[in-house]
């Protein structure tokens, strides 16, 4: 097994690898193919989408980010790894990469079940390096020969997730959503990055803002105005596809929404929200809504805020978390360690 520095060498190698993709490199020819295999298999993995991916990825592993992560965790050489399974979800492109640069570090090996849309670029990055092809294998059958389990899907999904591997030690996660809560404060460049925390990969993240909290008297134009600089998502089909049939429903539902032609805004309670729609509520004072939130945060994946809300980040960095932000606020890398 390869010691933790080898390991660490490989993930600082890949971070620059992918922080530096370029079409005007011929060494990245192969990964703009896979690319392209990528959204033939998938169409919501649009290239652009996935070069957003790949280049958070090279920023996340940088060496002084992998330096900071593991250092938290004391790892130490590992002489009896395991096996851990990992359940994948498909929703945007690299979704179940952390799992898998836990388990590598952690110096285990992973049994990867990919989501069956998103097959191509995970094993891809696998094939960068021997140390990663060495700790990790892919199945499409069922789960056999492991030691613990991470497993993301639908809350559905979830329920299945619990039954099946209850005996096992386990990592199970359900759906979650990114929130936002504006103070009036806000200035143009924040309301452009809330955009792009709600409409990048087309909403479809864990960590995308669906549900906005805002003062009360707050103008809606203003969202629309921070919106406005990604209209040209309505020229994806199958985004344009899904704003048409929501908006239907809500016409013959005789719900009240507000659109710009490419996105939606509901008052509404849930956090969750339907494609090219975004939920929002008014709240009266900060205090009231932050215990609101705490009682809710089963079913919140991140806050976006300027306002003084513990674990808060800044607007535009939804999809960009940090190697020490953990899905569900669950420790991947002290529960591998555990094992």
């Amino acid at each position: 097994m390869s010691g933790l520095k080898n390991r660490i060498k490989a993930l600082e190698k890949l971070g620059y690898y992918l922080s530096n993709i370029s079409k005007e490199d011929s060494q990245y020819d192969p990964f703009f193919d896979a690319i392209d295999r990528a959204q033939l298999q998938n169409p919501w993995f649009e290239k652009k989408a996935c070069i957003l991916a790949i280049q958070s990825w090279g920023a996340a592993l940088q060496p002084e980010n992998i330096a900071r992560w593991e250092s938290e965790y004391q790892l130490k050489e590992n002489n009896d790894p395991k096996t851990i399974a990992v359940i994948m979800a498909g929703n945007i492109p690299l979704v179940g990469f952390h799992d898998l640069v836990s388990i590598w570090i952690s110096g285990n090996k992973a049994l990867v079940k990919c989501a069956s849309k998103d097959s191509i670029l995970i094993p891809f990055i696998v094939d960068f390096d021997p140390l990663f092809q060495s700790l990790t294998s892919f199945t499409d059958k069922k789960l056999e020969g492991f030691d613990a389990v991470i497993a993301t899907g639908s809350n559905n999904a979830a329920r299945y997730f619990d039954y099946y591997f209850s005996k096992y030690p386990h990592i199970i996660r359900k759906n979650k959503n990114g929130i936002a809560v504006l103070n009036g404060a806000e200035t143009q460049d924040d309301m452009k990055n809330l955009g792009k925390d709600m409409l990048q990969y087309f909403g479809l993240g864990c960590r995308n803002v669906s549900k906005l909290y805002l003062p009360k008297g707050f103008d809606l134009n203003m969202v629309f105005g921070g919106l406005f600089p990604f209209a040209n998502i309505i020229q994806m089909n199958k985004y344009a596809n899904n704003y048409d049939y929501n908006k239907a429903v809500y016409l013959m539902s005789e719900f009240e929404f507000v659109e710009n032609g490419f996105f939606m805004l509901r008052e509404e309670h849930t956090i969750s929200s339907p494609i090219a729609t975004g939920h929002y509520e008014f709240y009266d004072a900060l205090d009231p809504l932050k215990s609101h939130l705490q009682e809710q945060q089963e079913k919140i994946q991140c806050v976006v805020s300027n306002a003084d809300i513990e674990g808060a980040i800044p607007f535009g960095e939804a999809q960009n978390p940090q190697l020490w932000d953990y899905a569900d606020g669950v420790d991947t890398l002290e529960f591998i360690k555990s094992l």
